[in-house]
């Protein structure tokens, strides 16, 4: 077997440890994982309902996902977006963390460089070393918006690929369309394949979000039903594919995972006849967000990353604690309140940072805000 030096994904490890303290009877509030405390859309339960109770074999579906599925993707871009998309440009894939394998594999090579942005989603680093890439850490910070820009690009050397997201997690920041265009630009003019996470559109408090695609079809876009859909544990994204990438895509789809789950294609389909509801989700997260705004400074906590969308707090509590890893592991511990370590984000950095995620019912945050505040007292 492979000696494989993979870094944890410490908020699975968050999980792991709250799930053995609510063994021994402890409440924990969950403020550690992007996990939406709603599930999925009436719309979507329903179509499961009758296709469950249809008798049909749910089997397999072609690799790229079921073209009913793609069609209301695409129709999605069309409504959302103005933008034309074929359904020949559409992967269905096993969640985003599965198009992430399939478009890293297409598109960049053993020992290739893939810059990407500082504090920034883990998996990216994680998947991209299991696969033989070299990973450039971008260091951003709040003048940038924790954002990579073409000035930043310019002092790195040697790049095949760069990863965005906008949002981002875990900081909530947003590029606006100027700055995800010139990004786009910098990245097609030097042979730089860029890859658009945007799993969290939908999930914005005031500022608008912009497709990659709108400045060109270069890009490989990368969006999930998991967040904004309230479908995490059903394990279906997508992806929209440049032409000179498709082939390789669904060839190593048909061979890495046959085809994204059935039943979870025809909930994602069925997801988009309910959009009102789901949007619904969007005052929840809205109410939940103006109270950490406005509660951890209180605490003493004033140093926050914007969070103009997903779902995400991201905190400096360097002048509580230099282990934000031991910081999060006392609060669980003690207060009951898990909570990510920015470590998680950032390895250069994160020790002093924590995530909290608001993707929970208010009342949730709310208890969790009163913990940590008697906890905070104590310490």
């Amino acid at each position: 077997m492979a000696d494989l030096d993979i870094d944890p994904f410490i908020v699975m490890e968050v999980m792991r440890d709250a799930a053995v303290l609510e063994q021994q009877g402890a409440d924990v509030i969950h403020m550690e994982v992007g996990q939406p405390g709603t599930g999925a859309s009436g719309a979507a339960i329903a179509a499961v309902t009758e296709a469950m109770s249809s008798g049909l074999p749910l089997g397999y579906t072609v690799a790229l996902g079921q073209e009913n599925l793609r069609q209301r993707i695409a129709a999605h871009y069309a409504n959302s977006y103005g933008l034309e998309v074929s359904i020949a440009d559409i992967a269905i894939t096993a969640g985003a963390s599965g198009a992430f394998v399939l478009a890293f594999l297409a598109a960049f090579k053993q020992g290739d460089r893939v810059a990407l942005a500082s504090p920034g989603y883990p998996a990216y680093r994680n998947i991209l070393v299991a696969l033989g890439m070299e990973v450039v850490t971008i260091p951003c910070n709040d003048e940038t918006g924790f954002q990579p820009t073409p000035e930043i690009l310019d002092q790195v050397d040697n790049l095949a690929g760069l990863i965005v997201a906008s949002p981002a997690n875990p900081t909530g920041t947003m590029l606006s369309s100027n700055e995800l265009k010139r990004l786009s630009e910098y990245c097609d003019n030097r042979s730089i394949r860029l890859i658009s996470d945007e799993i969290y559109h939908g999930l914005t408090y005031g500022q608008e979000t912009a497709t990659v695609w709108e400045f060109g079809q270069k890009s490989v876009v990368i969006n999930s039903f998991s967040k904004y859909f309230s479908m995490t544990g059903w394990r279906v994204g997508w992806m929209l594919m440049p032409s000179d990438l498709s082939q390789n895509i669904e060839r190593l789809a048909q061979n890495l995972f046959i085809c994204p789950p059935a039943i979870s294609q025809i909930a994602a389909a069925a997801s988009f006849d309910d959009l009102a509801e789901l949007d619904q989700h969007i005052d929840v997260y809205r109410e939940s967000r103006a109270l950490l705004l406005n509660r951890l400074p209180q605490m003493g906590i004033t140093r926050l990353a914007p969070a103009d969308g997903a779902f995400y707090v991201y905190a400096f509590v360097g002048h509580l604690t230099d282990n934000s890893l031991e910081w999060c592991k006392k609060l669980l511990n003690e207060a009951h309140v898990a909570t990510t370590p920015g470590v998680d984000f950032d390895q250069g950095r994160g020790h002093q940072w924590v995530r909290f995620s608001f993707a929970g019912t208010t009342e949730a945050v709310t208890n969790a805000l009163n913990r940590l505040e008697k906890w905070l007292q104590k310490s």
